[in-house]
């Protein structure tokens, strides 16, 4: 069974021309989604998607970027696809997952994420490792500065006449505008 699926991202657009064509290419059950590319709920693409689940099923589609978000989305639902023994059918592209050549070519574009990723990874990993080179580290900046923390320490350690603590860990977050966690963590650090 052929199934279509076309996506309209803007009021302007009209679905008429993508129905057309699902339909001029067999297409039994058609389901069109009014939606940009980049949200991630696409009701009748989940439709089409639950229809095409048998072996030699197709899910046709005019273009490709009608169907994926993203190239990463889009091998995601190649591998689904392949999982179910359903084929795509991209008409604009002359693509047919049915055909080796169609096959390659997804392959193409899983190796070329893949690649894509890795080299994201790595610009990441490089652009850390020159911060910590210059004296910078990730995270948040510390709440209270190193004097702070021996203030903070000197109010915990006070004692009363009677031997008690002059200041609670709440009255010490209090003064330093944190938090009793932060306040804990440092006489923590400090101990």
């Amino acid at each position: 069974m052929r199934i279509g699926y076309g996506r309209v991202s803007t009021r302007d657009q009209h679905p008429e021309a993508q129905h057309d064509a699902l339909t001029a290419a067999g297409c039994e059950q058609i389901f069109i989604d009014k939606a940009s590319g980049k949200l991630a709920s696409h009701p009748e693409l989940t439709k089409a998607l639950l229809v095409a689940n048998r072996p030699a099923d197709q899910l046709v589609v005019t273009k490709l970027d009608r169907l994926g978000r993203s190239l990463e989305h889009l091998i995601e639902l190649s591998k689904t696809l392949q999982e179910r023994g359903v084929d795509l059918v991209v008409l604009d592209q002359g693509i047919d997952t049915s055909t080796a050549v169609g096959r390659m070519f997804f392959q193409i574009l899983g190796a070329i994420a893949e690649f894509e990723q890795a080299l994201m990874s790595e610009r990441t990993r490089d652009g850390l490792a020159a911060a910590r080179a210059r004296g910078r580290t990730g995270g948040q900046k510390p709440k209270l500065g190193s004097r702070q923390v021996e203030l903070a320490r000197q109010m915990y350690d006070e004692l009363d006449e009677h031997g008690k603590r002059r200041y609670t860990v709440a009255q010490i977050a209090t003064e330093f505008g944190v938090t009793r966690p932060t306040i804990y963590r440092h006489l923590g650090k400090t101990s």
